[in-house]
């Protein structure tokens, strides 16, 4: 009995599993816009691309101040030698030897015409440089993954409202089919109907394909897998009209140019070119260096004489390893001047380069102030036109709604034909249709705004 108990219990628990399992497979994950955003720049590629460029030009830095340093370098060498050689140890030609050298050397270069000064302050600038385009790079992804988000939720409500359209027109199909069979409508009424209910299944198709293609794009930009089910958060759409868009374009402009890393960047990047006419400039300038360094060698021939034999010829003994050492150091120190003279117009050439392009990124700088300052008014002018769409939309839809509401109890009580009908039913899907894009579209622009102001993207303040 114990045993069949514990068996039920087992099947049951396995049952409750099985069922729940689909569950909580099914449940989908909210990702509200802020979550989004983050998501993206987590993982997105192309900002990690320009961060791997920032650390390349942190380790350019490092380069450059490296240069101040002297330089440390040591040489160990030995050969063996056979046939007839000149020992430069001994000054002897000898038929064999072994010899052995060692030498370490430092060099420092003392002026170079602050080459190495203007370099860092180059370095420093291309730095600052690329951290800001990491930062525009994070900005544009921002933009994009708002853009796409709100691109999503605006084919999600349109997606719904087609559903709706459709189960309406199904109901008013019913409708039309009893009325036939009774002999109340015709079969060019009937006809009708069934042509509403193809067309609004064909806007259903649509829109579920056009909202999932814009969910598609979301997770590519967030890096996610595509077949991750994810929920987006709906803002108030309800409160839109709360939105404020009395912006100066030129308040925004001025805001934006404190916050917005393209104006940084270019500013950088003209800095940067600045330095490199100083850096051209540099190659007039004498050059002094310092160098100083130690050296010594062995051979295996090495002797010396200590005595006469017998027959008045000299007696030679081997040095030892360590005298040798000591008796052919060759110490060192010395100073080294450069002074240009001609060098092909070259030097010349490369700073009137550098002043080229010095101007150009002037140019580039201007131009980016310019464009931006043409974004953030146009930004403003579509704020304003996006307010005026909604509320003529807000309008039309509810002109739309009243008059389908008419159409329709005319027709219940046949002083309305179906084409009337339909024709109403059209006007008012348009109408809602326009209406939900114009919200989204108003709160986008908003958006819009609150990126140039360097603001944070989130919905809260729609709730």
């Amino acid at each position: 009995m114990k045993r069949s108990f514990i068996r039920f219990a087992y099947a049951l628990a396995g049952l409750c599993i099985a069922l729940l399992a689909p569950l909580t497979g099914a449940a989908q994950k909210l990702v509200p816009i802020r979550v989004a955003v983050y998501h993206a720049l987590d993982n997105n590629l192309q900002v990690k691309q320009a961060r791997f460029q920032e650390a390349l030009s942190e380790q350019d830095l490092k380069q450059a101040r490296s240069q101040f340093y002297p330089s440390l370098n040591g040489q160990l060498g030995g050969n063996m030698r056979f046939g007839r050689y000149f020992d430069q140890t001994t000054g002897q030609l000898v038929p064999s030897v072994n010899t052995a050298n060692g030498a370490i050397s430092t060099d420092v270069m003392i002026f170079q015409g602050f080459q190495r000064v203007n370099q860092i302050l180059a370095n420093k600038n291309q730095l600052a440089a690329d951290q800001s385009n990491v930062e525009k790079v994070k900005n544009d992804l921002v933009l994009s993954v708002v853009t796409t988000y709100l691109e999503a939720l605006t084919n999600q409500d349109l997606f719904t409202a087609a559903e709706q359209q459709l189960k309406l027109s199904q109901r008013q199909l019913e409708v039309a089919e009893a009325n036939y069979e009774v002999g109340n409508n015709t079969l060019a009424d009937l006809s009708q109907a069934k042509s509403q209910v193809a067309t609004d299944e064909l806007n259903v198709t649509s829109a579920q394909n056009a909202f999932e293609l814009s969910m598609l794009n979301l997770k590519q930009l967030m890096e996610m897998d595509p077949a991750e089910d994810i929920m987006l958060e709906k803002p108030d759409i309800g409160s839109v009209e709360e939105i404020p868009v009395a912006y100066s374009a030129s308040d925004v402009f001025r805001q934006a140019l404190d916050v917005q890393p393209d104006i940084r960047a270019a500013a950088f990047s003209t800095r940067m070119a600045e330095n490199q006419i100083a850096i051209a400039k540099g190659a007039f300038y004498p050059t002094l260096g310092f160098g100083a360094g130690y050296g010594t060698s062995v051979s295996s021939v090495a002797s010396r004489p200590i005595g006469i034999d017998n027959e008045g010829n000299p007696i030679y003994e081997r040095i030892p390893f360590r005298e040798q050492l000591s008796i052919n150091e060759s110490p060192y120190i010395g100073l080294s001047l450069n002074i240009p003279i001609f060098n092909r117009f070259q030097t010349k050439v490369n700073v009137n380069k550098a002043t080229i392009n010095y101007q150009n990124a002037l140019t580039n700088e201007q131009l980016t102030r310019n464009n931006l300052n043409k974004v953030i008014n146009q930004a403003v002018l579509d704020l304003r036109s996006a307010q005026k769409r909604y509320y003529s939309t807000e309008t039309a839809f509810a002109s739309a709604k009243d008059a389908f509401e008419v159409i329709r109890q005319r027709y219940e009580v046949g002083l309305a034909n179906s084409v009337e009908l339909f024709t109403a039913q059209t006007t008012m899907n348009r109408a809602e249709f326009d209406s939900i894009q114009a919200k989204y579209d108003l709160l986008f622009r908003s958006k819009v705004i609150d990126f140039y102001l360097g603001n944070e993207i989130t919905f809260e303040n729609q709730r």
